[in-house]
């Protein structure tokens, strides 16, 4: 039975598994997809991270990636299909049937941004598509850029936008938003701004970059074409948590919740990086929720 098994190796899971090997803890990372590092692994830039400005996002969970290595932490592919906690031990089940034990989990499982669910989405991302406007939108200084969404993200990401391009678009569903009144009220002076209720974006046009989107009126069932450098995609996240299921208490979004220590109403059961209740996702609080965790599973592990 290993002392830790962490979930995840995006930014979260790779941080804490180095600050656990430090401890001298037993631990074991799985993950799911082929390459370590998260949502980082599309990201064409990382502008952000303190001391590696203009480092791509692939080149970043790489070096993430081989500070693990060079501390021989131990990796597992595998897809986690259920935990289960059966007091001082915690299992495992993977999708291949291999049943594993710990007496610690860190669930650095992350979440996704939902997508808009077009064929032509998946196409620009990284090259004009973007989930991320306080990450990305630096890049689309001075140019024509949308925003997709109707709730707070939406807004705030608008409102942080109009401070660098030359002209955002805010494309909404319906008329109404979601959004907090202040935020709405904000985005609706600003001179750069423009609002396109009842417009939804059929395709994503280009020619290797994102160039131009065919929305439709929903409505009227008008179609418009958009001159734009970038979309900005903000209709939700989904947090990868359904694999636990009542064995950890999540909110009504399905994210675990825990405050900054990582530690969860379950014994044992720790969390960090975007499945974590907070405020703010971002690379860097993911790398620093994993440290936060381990400091609190050596805790744990130490009582026990």
């Amino acid at each position: 039975m290993r002392d830790l098994i962490i979930i995840g190796s995006g930014p979260a899971g790779l941080s804490a598994a180095v600050y656990a090997k430090r401890a001298g803890i037993d631990v074991l990372v799985i993950e799911k997809e082929p390459f370590s590092g998260g949502q980082i692994i599309k990201t064409d830039q990382v502008d952000n991270y303190l001391g590696m400005y203009h480092t791509s996002g692939y080149d970043m969970a790489m070096k993430f990636r081989a500070h693990a290595d060079a501390l021989s932490v131990e990796f597992l592919s595998g897809e986690v299909m259920a935990v289960r906690d059966c007091g001082a031990e915690k299992k495992i089940l993977l999708a291949s049937n291999e049943e594993l034990s710990a007496r610690a989990i860190l669930i650095a499982s992350g979440a996704r941004y939902r997508n808009l669910g077009i064929d032509s989405e998946k196409k620009y991302v990284g090259a004009g598509v973007s989930y991320c406007a306080t990450c990305d939108g630096a890049f689309f200084r001075n140019k024509n850029v949308a925003v997709v969404g109707g709730g707070n993200v939406a807004l705030g990401d608008v409102i942080y936008l109009a401070k660098h391009c030359s002209h955002v678009y805010l494309i909404h569903r319906r008329d109404e938003f979601r959004a907090s009144k202040h935020l709405v009220e904000r985005a609706m002076v600003l001179d750069n701004v423009e609002i396109l209720p009842f417009y939804e974006v059929r395709e994503i046009l280009g020619n290797g970059m994102v160039e131009r989107l065919r929305l439709n009126n929903n409505q009227t069932g008008v179609e418009r074409m958009l001159d734009v450098s970038g979309i900005f995609v903000a209709v939700g996240m989904e947090p990868q948590t359904n694999f636990l299921g009542n064995v950890v208490e999540k909110d009504a979004h399905g994210y675990v919740i825990a405050k900054e220590n990582g530690v969860t109403g379950t014994p044992g059961f720790f969390v960090a990086g975007d499945a974590r209740t907070k405020e703010v996702r971002q690379l860097v609080t993911a790398v620093s929720d994993g440290a936060n965790a381990v400091a609190s599973i050596e805790k744990y592990l130490q009582d026990k």
